[in-house]
């Protein structure tokens, strides 16, 4: 039996909303504190702390809901994960693909230094997006003249990076919808491109830029293939928090980053090329309903995000409880006023996080008659629709 979300949300809310302001404090002291004398000490302090934050997020995906996320890999990538520096590159198929590489970074022993390369306004997010900056996301304003140089800094900087990191790029740009599928068939049509039937066009150049500037310290790339069975409801953060279960499926297919070609061009079509066989495997997944090309591995259910989630839990009780004591609070109608303002803050930030987490609202595409365009023509178009 689900339960109402929002008397999940609440708890969880203000859980998340108050344990995220003591990790964002203390990023902030080592930020001020330590990194400008050793960023190695602090990006490790980081890691830690971070991770702490994370981990309730990972405990609503493993414990609270029950989510399975099954994962299909052969044991030599397995036994890698977690062990080296790797650029994730997947489809974007549900509103929680991104807690999706959370679960198996935290799998892998990597969760606190899990990175991502995401647009601007996430860094302005009370709280998760706070924690994100702190721990070295890359922020992007999806306008290439503006990111380029920002995405070849960020990229540098990770050159150095003391621990075993995963970066995740969505290179669809966008999560998947059927009207946005429409219009990347049309494109596909008008250009000469493989029709895609599960994915959208890959965008190369952010893949092209992280590729030449990571060839040298990152020795893989993570080909991530997420898909739902036909038995299981999509995942949502709303049914993460009504207690409802859902299952992934992940195919993850490594490659050495070694053996890509070496010109941009070449590149850009090894990523599209990627993509076209992404496609067909999705085609066989739809017809078995699972990836039988990969053994199932046993990523298990550690105890470490219900212990962590425990402890969190226990010191917000006892400090709320000192609190009232000492404030009395709850003694007056002003007290109470306040105390209900800040639980109404708590829900509506907490809203405009799981707002954030769904796809846009998209209207299905119009498919108008072909007609010749010059290349230029077809380039801005797909550009236009693939927004």
């Amino acid at each position: 039996m689900s339960i109402p979300a929002a008397v999940v949300i609440v708890p969880v809310g203000v859980l998340f909303f108050i344990s995220g302001l003591v990790v964002n404090l203390i990023q902030a002291i080592c930020f001020v504190l330590i990194r400008p004398f050793s960023k190695n000490t602090y990006r490790r302090i980081n890691r830690a702390v971070a991770e702490l934050l994370w981990l309730e997020l990972v405990w609503l995906v493993d414990w609270w809901a029950g989510v399975k996320i099954q994962l299909f890999t052969d044991p030599e990538t397995f036994h890698s994960m977690g062990k080296e520096h790797a650029l994730l590159v997947s489809n974007h198929r549900s509103d929680i693909d991104w807690l999706v590489g959370w679960v198996l970074a935290q799998r892998s022993g990597c969760l606190g230094s899990a990175l991502a390369v995401m647009k601007k306004s996430s860094k302005a997010l009370p709280v998760i997006g706070w924690s994100m900056w702190f721990s070295e996301y890359l922020f992007l304003e999806r306008s290439w003249a503006k990111d380029e140089n920002t995405l070849k800094t960020g990229l540098l900087r990770l050159k150095d990076f003391p621990q075993p990191f995963w970066l995740a790029l969505f290179v669809e740009g966008t999560r998947f919808t059927k009207a946005k599928l429409l219009a990347a068939q049309e494109y596909a049509a008008s250009t000469g491109l493989p029709v895609p039937r599960n994915v959208l066009i890959p965008r190369t150049k952010g893949f092209v830029t992280a590729v030449s500037h990571m060839r040298s310290f990152v020795p893989a790339i993570y080909d991530v293939t997420v898909a739902i069975p036909k038995s299981s409801p999509p995942p949502t953060m709303l049914r993460l928090f009504k207690g409802q279960c859902s299952v992934v499926h992940v195919h993850l297919k490594r490659h050495m980053m070694k053996d890509l070609p070496e010109t941009d061009e070449d590149v850009a079509h090894w990523c599209r090329d990627m993509f076209v066989a992404k496609d067909a495997l999705l085609d066989k997944h739809l017809a078995a309903d699972t990836f039988s090309d990969q053994e199932q591995q046993d990523i298990g259910r550690p105890l470490k995000s219900l212990v962590v989630v425990s402890s969190w839990v226990c010191l917000l009780v006892m400090g709320t409880l000192k609190f009232l004591q000492w404030s009395s609070l709850l003694s007056s109608w002003k007290g109470i006023a306040f105390s209900a303002f800040g639980l109404a803050i708590v829900t509506v930030v907490m809203h405009i996080l799981i707002r954030f987490s769904q796809a846009e609202h998209s209207t299905p595409a119009k498919v108008a008659p072909m007609k010749p365009k010059t290349s230029r023509e077809s380039s801005e178009s797909g550009r236009d629709k693939q927004q």
